[in-house]
């Protein structure tokens, strides 16, 4: 079992800055895919940013060039940098794990965004 924990999310203006955090269990981050997804009020959830066991990284056309997720295996922790943030980015994020080892998928409990104009 992964247990995952996300923080950093809170209220911003549209043009701001926020840096969500996901601190994993366990001792094999490093064999973990990591994904972050939002879902926004009366809309369904959608695929944000992934970050591979290798470091490989895609990203949502919606966040292309202002999100980057990063990892650090030596913290069990990965990241999500927003960057020019728009009120269509408030959502609450959801960070979730992917074993490669196995086809469960765990996930966080979410961190709410809000963006305002």
């Amino acid at each position: 079992q992964v247990q995952l924990v996300e923080s950093g999310g809170g209220l911003v203006q549209a043009g701001g800055s926020l840096r969500l955090s996901c601190a994993a269990s366990g001792s094999t981050f490093s064999m973990l895919a990591m994904r972050w997804y939002r879902q926004a009020p009366g809309k369904e959830r959608e695929l944000v940013a992934g970050i591979g066991s290798g470091g490989t990284t895609n990203y949502a056309d919606s966040v292309k060039g202002r999100f980057t997720v990063s990892r650090d295996n030596a913290k069990n922790l990965v990241y999500l940098q927003m960057n020019s943030l728009k009120p269509e980015d408030t959502a609450i994020y959801y960070c979730s794990a992917w074993p490669i080892w196995e086809t469960s998928n765990y996930w966080g409990q979410g961190t709410q965004v809000a963006v305002s104009s």
